[in-house]
């Protein structure tokens, strides 16, 4: 693998390049499609100015948005709407995401929504958006009731993730994609740790793809990506996102490993092994954050938006990974306890 990969996210007539490596930010302009005069830049306060692309043949303008679960909101994809609006971009011009998987949610769904649907580029700064918000075309903001609950399937036109970045992230930004990279181990029943960090980054992007390509909308597979996220955005909306999603699902994925094995799919030895990957190769060792009740937790669960007719997980099995509806609250209650006995010399 040479050091700048493009991984390709086959979908037809609307295929797209996510360009990987150091220097990557070089290679934006030329993602750009041919038709855009105007470049919408989408991003936060405190993004390094080197990892924010220039466009000299474009107009350019440039749209901060708030920092913090809160401004990732239906009200932010209006405000960045009319914004759009008012610097006369039309359905041929381009919305350009730079930072992490917040930003990349936001400008993905503003773009789907802005003229019923303009082209989107990320340029992905967190390692959490690199190998998962930015990839795939799922976008979406928050509404009181639950995470992401509304928001539009937006393929980029194309993605960017320049591991410079990741030079500068704050440790707990870090951790947060660490607990979505841990995932993809136990989706591609791989030993991932034996690669080096930014081959094991390259590899999280076409395992992503992979299910992307097979599965744009979640009918199927792709739901696979969720392993770990049932509980995961249950504790976000119950500490008030002052749990952070990566943080989350390093959680959800041990839960789920209890979940498994209480309902007799794997061993006490792959329950191990989720333990040995999430806290040893990544170092996560988080405790579950104080006062949260069972009852509300499988409350939350239910509403996640995974939840058709019965709570539904993302379970491990002695073969892979799999969709499985109706699972017993008793079960859930039982792993819980067991999840939360295990974690507790740890806190």
């Amino acid at each position: 693998m040479s050091e700048m990969n493009r991984v390709t996210v086959d979908l037809g007539d609307r295929t797209y390049s996510v360009v990987v490596g150091h220097g990557a930010i070089r290679e934006t302009a030329s993602l750009l499609p041919t038709t855009a005069k105007r470049v919408a830049v989408v991003t936060q306060s405190g993004i390094p100015s080197s990892l924010v692309p220039q466009f000299p043949n474009h107009q350019v303008t440039v749209h901060e948005i708030g920092v913090g679960e809160e401004h990732k909101s239906l009200t932010t994809i209006a405000l960045l709407c009319s914004a759009f609006a008012q610097a006369g971009l039309t359905r041929n011009d381009v919305v350009v995401g730079v930072g992490g998987g917040m930003v990349t949610d936001i400008a993905g769904f503003a773009a789907a929504s802005y003229h019923r649907g303009i082209p989107v580029v990320h340029v992905a700064t967190s390692l959490l958006a690199m190998i998962d918000a930015a990839v795939g075309g799922k976008t979406g903001v928050n509404i009181p009731e639950g995470k992401n609950l509304v928001g539009a399937y937006w393929q980029p036109h194309g993605v960017v993730c320049d591991l410079d970045a990741l030079e500068s992230l704050p440790p707990r930004e870090m951790r947060c994609g660490l607990g979505e990279m841990a995932k993809y181990h136990f989706i591609a029943r791989e030993n991932l740790d034996e690669l080096p960090f930014a081959l094991r980054i390259a590899r999280s992007i076409e395992i992503k793809s992979e299910i992307v390509a097979a599965d744009e909308r979640e009918g199927g597979v792709r739901a696979l990506l969720n392993y770990g996220h049932t509980l995961a955005h249950a504790i976000e909306i119950e500490t008030s996102f002052e749990m952070a999603h990566g943080e989350a699902v390093a959680l959800g994925l041990l839960f789920a490993a209890h979940l498994g094995e209480v309902m007799g799919r794997i061993t006490s030895d792959r329950v191990d092994e989720h333990y040995r990957v999430v806290n040893e190769v990544y170092g996560i060792n988080l405790a579950m954050p104080e006062g949260l009740v069972a009852d509300r937790l499988i409350g939350a669960m239910g509403r996640d938006k995974k939840a058709l007719e019965s709570i539904t997980f993302v379970l491990d099995s002695a073969t892979g990974l799999e969709i499985v509806p109706g699972v017993r609250e008793a079960d859930i209650r039982t792993a819980l306890t067991e999840f939360v006995s295990r974690l507790s010399p740890q806190a």
